[in-house]
């Protein structure tokens, strides 16, 4: 969509998204080959016979995605910290023949695949683009009417340990961290029981999770109980069309901001907004799985949306900085959602969130000092405490 926006759209969008001023998103999750929400199916290498690659063609990731990347890292003013993610492996290489519906990797493509995970890897550095982490498999749990592809615990395992690590070490690739799971939280404290254990310990720098499921807080909570090296990050969470109204935007910024809010006190270090630009249904996307998108772009008649969940988010990145450390909060009531953090620069931040329909009166209390306000009915407020006050 990026590519039919005016330049004046667009530099509101990344503006909005990567000015230092204001978001500052400094990370971003690119998946590779195609994902739901491509413009369609599209796999780098679909040749059986192929065993050495050498017909892998960037020419997809190049038309669309590398021309976003390097748009919004002009505004950010640095490199981007970019975030890999497979939706499935080209459809030779699977158990149902396709690259949807599920399927499984076929255990003899298995070092084809690290191989091919690799080389997406290099075609991205070789460009001069910083990746620094990627997930196996991007919900190995699921089988979807798009791209996905299946992994049990045991599998999503021996590949890792004897498949992809061996061969990111042959590539010189081992600096990038690598993130299991990818999938809902309620299953988050299984698969690292399944996955991490003396072998593999080393070679896990953390777990993605996605929210379709629920709240789950306290899943992270055992993951970081039991795992406290374990990065835990949110790698998806957009709403989908399908089961919530389109029209219900309150509603639906304040369940994103919910889950945000739950997921930071609850061990989560970074997350991604997947997705950060629609088209006006929530596309494209090449099996009508329509989702939310803080903007979307009105291509009829050429209008740029802001959305209310981009104001939401908002209130977390703008103000809670790389870096932040959670500081301990409690609050009288469980119709109110509170997180607070501490900056680098010593300021306080609180983030609160009321999703009910009639006013809240707070106390904040703080350091021996106390003062009221009032939260209006399904708002989101954020304050700021700086260390003079």
């Amino acid at each position: 969509m990026f590519s039919h926006l005016s330049s004046e759209q667009q530099d509101k969008m990344l503006s909005t998204y990567f000015a230092s001023e204001h978001m500052g998103y400094n990370q971003v999750r690119i998946h590779m080959d195609s994902c739901d929400f491509s413009t369609h199916m599209y796999e780098a290498d679909p040749y059986k016979d192929d065993t050495e690659l050498e017909k892998f063609s960037f020419a997809d990731t190049e038309k669309y995605i590398i021309p976003l990347l390097e748009a919004a890292e002009k505004k950010a003013g640095k490199k981007l910290k970019i975030m890999l993610s497979a939706w499935s492996p080209p459809a030779y290489m699977k158990t149902n023949h396709g690259r949807k519906e599920g399927g499984s990797l076929k255990y003899e493509y298995r070092t084809r695949w690290a191989e091919y995970l690799c080389r997406y890897i290099r075609e991205f550095k070789d460009r001069g683009f910083e990746v620094v982490r990627m997930s196996v498999q991007n919900e190995p749990k699921a089988v979807q009417d798009w791209d996905s592809c299946v992994y049990t615990a045991e599998e999503e395992k021996v590949f890792l340990r004897d498949y992809l690590v061996p061969a990111m070490k042959n590539h010189d690739l081992d600096d990038i961290e690598i993130f299991i799971w990818d999938h809902n939280k309620e299953r988050i404290f299984d698969r690292a029981e399944a996955i991490i254990d003396e072998t593999t310990d080393s070679m896990v720098d953390g777990l993605a999770f996605h929210w379709y499921s629920g709240d789950h807080f306290e899943a992270l909570d055992l993951v970081h109980q039991i795992h406290p090296d374990k990065k835990l990050i949110l790698s998806e969470s957009c709403l989908e069309f399908g089961k919530y109204d389109k029209d219900a935007e309150a509603e639906n910024a304040a369940r994103l901001a919910h889950d945000m809010i739950g997921n930071l006190n609850h061990w989560m270090v970074g997350f991604y907004d997947w997705n950060i630009l629609l088209d006006g249904e929530g596309g494209p996307n090449h099996t009508q799985n329509y989702c939310e998108a803080p903007y979307m772009f009105d291509m009829e008649n050429d209008r740029l949306i802001e959305r209310m969940c981009l104001e939401y988010y908002c209130h977390f990145a703008n103000f809670i900085k790389p870096g932040a450390i959670r500081s301990a909060s409690t609050k009288y009531t469980d119709q109110l959602d509170l997180t607070a953090w501490k900056n680098n620069n010593d300021s306080i931040v609180f983030v609160l969130l009321n999703r009910q329909s009639e006013s809240k009166t707070c106390y904040l209390r703080i350091a021996g000092q106390q003062f009221e306000f009032v939260i209006p009915p399904n708002s989101i407020i954020t304050g700021q405490i700086e260390e003079n006050c």
